[in-house]
């Protein structure tokens, strides 16, 4: 099971980014532990200067837009 990372502070693009990923997720049968974090902290910790960002398996794999779901399958 991926763990995933949604980082940012919970705006509309941060949901849908989380949505998306659920959605791939289930399209593609790969289960996935989604957690959204708003931690400034957690955000720094990444080096996240743009949200929304994701974490996949603790590595950053994108920040400040929100992917489309050919990105997201890929990094499934």
């Amino acid at each position: 099971m991926k763990e995933i990372k949604v980082l940012g502070s919970g705006c509309a693009k941060c949901v849908k980014v989380a949505e998306l990923i659920e959605e791939v997720a289930n399209e593609d049968g790969i289960q996935v532990n989604i957690v959204k974090e708003s931690s400034p902290q957690v955000m720094l910790e990444y080096g996240v200067m743009k949200t929304p960002a994701v974490v996949i398996d603790n590595h950053l794999v994108h920040s400040g837009s929100v992917p489309d779901k050919k990105t997201i399958s890929q990094w499934l």
